[in-house]
């Protein structure tokens, strides 16, 4: 990594990691996208939409909404939490428009909680700047150890 890439604090290496780590998820090969923490509390992912996402009335599945809105709002959360995995308790969904195709951010945003449990929500915005899809989740600290994680280790190496 060049100098200038390289962290400048644990934060940034934390956020590094989870970001690797969102990258090394199975998963992410069903569904293309890039995840970037900016901050402590905020989470950044950008997807595309397009037919391998429609349901049968030429839209976007109710899935991938569900998909980035969590995985937002729970990277968003485990930005406060550096030695644990969260994971998903709860989350409310609220599409608010239909999507065909495109470029979509997924911005992640925390709300409460420092211990425990955490609160975060996330927004869907397409590539015309209006919302499609809106979302609140609930994250429980796991016994997952975050270094325990290849993904995630893999960053801070």
């Amino acid at each position: 990594m060049p100098p200038e890439q390289m962290p400048s604090s644990g934060a940034d290496l934390h956020y590094r990691g989870l970001e690797t780590l969102y990258a090394s998820a199975a998963i992410n090969r069903l569904f293309d996208s890039t995840l970037e923490i900016p901050a402590e509390g905020q989470a950044k992912i950008t997807f595309t939409i397009d037919e391998t996402f429609f349901h049968a009335a030429g839209a976007a599945h109710g899935t991938i909404y569900f998909k980035m809105l969590d995985d937002a709002a729970f990277y968003a959360a485990n930005t406060l939490v550096t030695d644990r995995f969260l994971l998903t308790t709860g989350f409310n969904l609220h599409f608010t428009k239909p999507v065909k195709e495109g470029v979509v951010i997924a911005e992640g945003r925390w709300v409460s909680g420092h211990r425990r449990v955490f609160v975060a929500e996330a927004r869907l915005i397409d590539q015309e700047g209006e919302e499609i899809g809106r979302g609140t989740g609930t994250f429980m600290r796991s016994r997952i150890a975050l270094s325990g994680l290849p993904g995630y280790m893999a960053s801070q190496s």
